[in-house]
């Protein structure tokens, strides 16, 4: 048994050496990409130090041999923790947050109630959010910056469902301070990728005019984790 006058010694060593040889994961992705900030978003979130492998997406490196031995859909990110390898930012998210459970925000709840709230926002995200902001986006945003033509009609089609869709937010947030209650979650984190790029090109008019929406999205849009990685994970 070790001395009593060494044990603090000892001790310090220990949390020394494994502060030291701790492994982070690596990210791999494009520092622009939405679903790669999501992930460095996460990371921020819950002090997980991680490092960004850069893959060149304008070079089409995603779809290289090597890369889709890997990611087989030949998309960004993805994660090798140690040596365990996922893909798809949403799957990523969850792990890294159950890995990490004691440090951090939260942001999926252990008390089986909160977490089927958490588990129906994040459903609401995907599925009344997402898939009108997403192909906006891609409309509005993307397709001109490779010299493509915007389909407007098509862009007038999804904001009209998804000005219904965020009437419904209203009268949630109306009720509760997030999405899945009055905590927030991993749920309301989801939305800033598309989210920002939708408010930051034109669209901003439509969150403000809806003043529970606006609170809710100001709250989540300026925390300091989405700032440092917003511009770039």
């Amino acid at each position: 048994m070790c001395d009593g006058k060494y044990q603090h010694f000892y001790s310090a060593c220990a949390i020394f050496y494994r502060h030291q040889f701790i492994i982070h994961p690596n990210l791999y992705g494009s520092p622009t990409s939405t679903c790669t900030r999501l992930v460095a978003l996460i990371c921020k979130e819950k002090n997980i130090p991680y490092e960004l492998i850069q893959v060149n997406l304008a070079k089409g490196e995603q779809k290289a041999a090597s890369f889709t031995a890997i990611q087989p859909f030949g998309q960004v990110p993805y994660i090798d923790d140690d040596g365990f390898i996922l893909y798809e930012s949403r799957a990523i998210a969850r792990y890294l947050i159950k890995k990490y459970p004691n440090q951090g925000t939260p942001l999926i709840p252990s008390d089986p109630k909160a977490q089927a709230l958490f588990e129906q926002a994040a459903s609401v995200e995907v599925f009344n959010f997402t898939n009108f902001v997403q192909p906006i986006v891609f409309e509005k945003v993307f397709k001109p910056r490779f010299g493509l033509q915007t389909n407007e009609e098509r862009v007038g089609e999804l904001l009209k469902t998804l000005q219904e869709k965020l009437d419904v937010y209203e009268v949630i947030l109306s009720k509760q301070k997030y999405l899945a209650g009055d905590f927030l979650t991993l749920a309301d984190l989801t939305h800033l990728p598309y989210g920002t790029a939708f408010y930051t090109n034109g669209f901003a008019e439509v969150f403000d005019s809806r003043p529970n929406l606006a609170r809710w999205w100001k709250d989540v849009s300026n925390r300091p984790a989405w700032l440092a990685v917003k511009d770039g994970a």
